[in-house]
């Protein structure tokens, strides 16, 4: 069990981010002009949005480039890979992530309270 990090802990946790964050980079700079500006359009409602920890962020970009890669390869416009709505194509993405890192805990707990609150007999709380 891991108590406490060390200063090498952080600097490799923040170098292994770095990494991931310039193959991501990478990958969006070898994207054909109009899916990067796509692309970049994504990343800074994401971005914007919030609700992520860093590592959450570096998946759901990783997911972001995945797509239009394969958009790319399938010859898709950039309208067929969003539809009629960017933010829903945008939301949908942020959905495939929705239940990791720390937001999947405090979605839980939110939940666990009401129901508990509401006398869910499967929930006991304590109320103060």
């Amino acid at each position: 069990m891991r108590v406490a990090a060390t200063g090498l802990d952080v600097i490799a946790e923040s170098s292994d981010e770095a990494e991931r964050d310039e193959r991501y980079r990478a990958r969006r700079l070898r994207l054909r002009p109009d899916y990067r500006t796509a692309a970049d359009a994504v990343e800074r409602y994401l971005v914007q949005r919030g609700a992520f920890s860093s590592g959450d962020l570096a998946t759901t970009l990783d997911d972001l480039a995945a797509v239009f890669e394969q958009c790319e390869a399938d010859g898709l416009d950039v309208r067929a890979i969003f539809g009629e709505d960017p933010v829903e194509f945008a939301e949908l993405l942020l959905a495939n992530q929705a239940e990791v890192g720390w937001i999947a805990s405090e979605r839980s707990l939110l939940r666990s309270t009401i129901d508990a609150i509401a006398g869910d007999p499967r929930v006991r709380l304590e109320l103060e």
